[in-house]
Formats: C-alpha cells, structure tokens, sequence
C-alpha cells in the first residue's frame, strides 16, 4: 500500500509542477504511472492477476500511441478496470481495507469518466485531471498504511505509550 502511495504522490507531484508540459510529456508520465501502478496492484496480491495487466497495458498504450486522445483513453481504461474490480473487492471483503478500497475505487473511476470530457483542453487539462485522482488516492493509500501498520504494532504489544521513557500517566 505505501508503495502504491509514493507512486501516485511522486505522479501527482510531477502533474503539479510540470507547468507547461507537451503531448509527449504526458504520454510518458501517464505511461508510467500505470506501469508503476501495475506494479504495486500486483505487489499486494489483494486483485485478480488480470487488473495489473489490463493497468500495465493501458501505461503501455499511453506510451505508444503519444497523443492527448489515445493517451486519455488508455488511462481511462486501465483506470476504469482498476476502479470497478477495487470497488467490488471493496463490496465484498469485510476486513480492515474495506471502506479503502471502495473509496479507491470511486476516485479511479471517477478520474477515468472525466479524462475524456479534457481531453480537447490538452496535455496540461490531462495531466490535472490524472494528477488530482493520483493525489487523493495516494493520500488515502498512506494513510490506510501507517495505520495498519501502527494497528499491528499496537497488536503486538509495542504500544507508543509503553514506549521506554513513557510517563506513568501515558501507560495509563
């Protein structure tokens, strides 16, 4: 989960600071952004195998085809697929990431429904649109990761307030 949040914080942060950007610019960092993605969906073995292909082939697509239209379009669908299979794992499991993964899943299809109604407004429209989903998805991600990872530390029996050279008071 923290791996897929850095990848969407440093796209995002690459949408924001990129203030001019061309067709290619954004074909490459859409590109790679969901080969990255790709990556990180297949990492955490939470989906089916078939989602990080159809991600890793819309980057792949953004890649080739090096134009707003055919780079919109490629992230849409990988985009849309991610978000519908996270919303229904989402729906299904009852654990932890749950409410996680359903909000992931709204914020990716509902970044892949706007990207065509931009596209006509070009590379930096894009870019923003993609780049705010990334955003907001990435902060949802590293916050669902440090607090499974401060639950399981707590779970443990490594609780902050035990912590050496805690006052009496924060134990209890």
């Amino acid at each position: 989960m923290l791996i897929r949040a850095t990848v969407a914080l440093v796209f995002g942060a690459v949408t924001i600071f990129w203030a001019t950007p061309s067709v290619h610019v954004l074909a490459w960092a859409v590109g790679l952004y969901l080969l990255a993605t790709a990556g990180a969906v297949w990492m955490a073995r939470a989906l089916p195998v078939a989602v990080p292909v159809v991600v890793a082939l819309g980057g792949v697509g953004a890649l080739v085809t090096q134009s707003d239209a055919g780079v919109a379009l490629s992230a849409m669908l990988a985009l849309l697929v991610l978000g519908l299979l996270e919303f229904a794992h989402g729906f299904r499991k009852r654990d932890m990431l749950a409410r996680d993964w359903l909000v992931s899943g709204v914020i990716s299809v509902g970044t892949a429904v706007l990207l065509p109604f931009f596209t006509s407004l070009g590379a930096h429209a894009l870019l923003g649109v993609a780049g705010g989903g990334a955003i907001i998805s990435g902060v949802l991600w590293i916050l669902s990761g440090l607090t499974l990872r401060h639950d399981a530390k707590t779970a443990s029996g490594t609780s902050p307030a035990a912590a050496p050279g805690a006052s009496p008071e924060a134990v209890n």
